[in-house]
């Protein structure tokens, strides 16, 4: 797998992982857009881990810089 989601990207998916769980367990938004929001938090958070967006993959896009592609 070679990294295509750059730092910048990163911080982004964080901070978005991070409000997107707060909403939900601040009870601020519920129901089914509330665990929609959750799950697409998980998923920011994982492929800010582990550097690699599947998605960006298919459609052929990176974020990242080419000395860093590994």
């Amino acid at each position: 797998m070679k990294k295509n989601v750059g730092n910048a990207d990163r911080i982004i998916r964080i901070l978005l992982a991070a409000v997107f769980a707060y909403l939900y367990f601040s009870n601020t938004v519920t129901g089914t857009l509330g665990i929609v929001l959750l799950v697409l938090g998980a998923v920011f958070l994982v492929t800010s881990v582990i550097s690699f967006c599947p998605l960006y993959a298919i459609v052929g896009l990176s974020t990242c810089p080419v000395k860093e592609q590994k």
